[in-house]
């Protein structure tokens, strides 16, 4: 069966594994489904930033986008994203991040709220549903 039709995981070592039972990322019915990453350090599992929302911003971004490059993709196949923050006080700097990661083409859709927490501490945790060629 194609991967049209039957679920199949992606998952790559250059973002971090999974903190729980799920993928990176699942292909499924032409899209790929990317779980939400946040900035931990592929190598160690660590989180990076020590609080600096910008610092983990950019890790997010780039866990995110080695997740789409094991998958074939590029941010500019991305249609959807939700962008999650602890305080929405950091919008403003989370967003100049995010737009230089989504520049490609037209940006996602996109839906962003605030949280009581995330795992691990984080400050901002990014999912998103990226378009398979084909």
């Amino acid at each position: 069966m194609s991967s049209a039709v039957s679920p199949e995981a992606v998952n790559t070592a250059a973002a971090p594994a999974p903190v729980g039972p799920y993928n990176q990322a699942v292909k499924a019915g032409g899209l790929l489904f990317c779980s939400g990453q946040i900035a931990l350090d592929p190598a160690s599992g660590v989180l990076v930033g020590a609080g600096d929302v910008e610092a983990e911003t950019r890790q997010v971004l780039a866990n995110l986008t080695a997740v789409l490059g094991e998958a074939g993709l590029t941010p500019a196949a991305v249609v959807r994203t939700t962008v999650f923050l602890v305080d929405l006080a950091d919008f403003a700097a989370v967003n100049a991040l995010y737009a230089t990661c989504f520049d490609g083409g037209v940006a996602p859709a996109r839906a962003c709220v605030q949280v009581a927490a995330l795992p691990k501490g984080a400050r901002v945790e990014i999912d998103c549903i990226a378009l398979l060629p084909g």
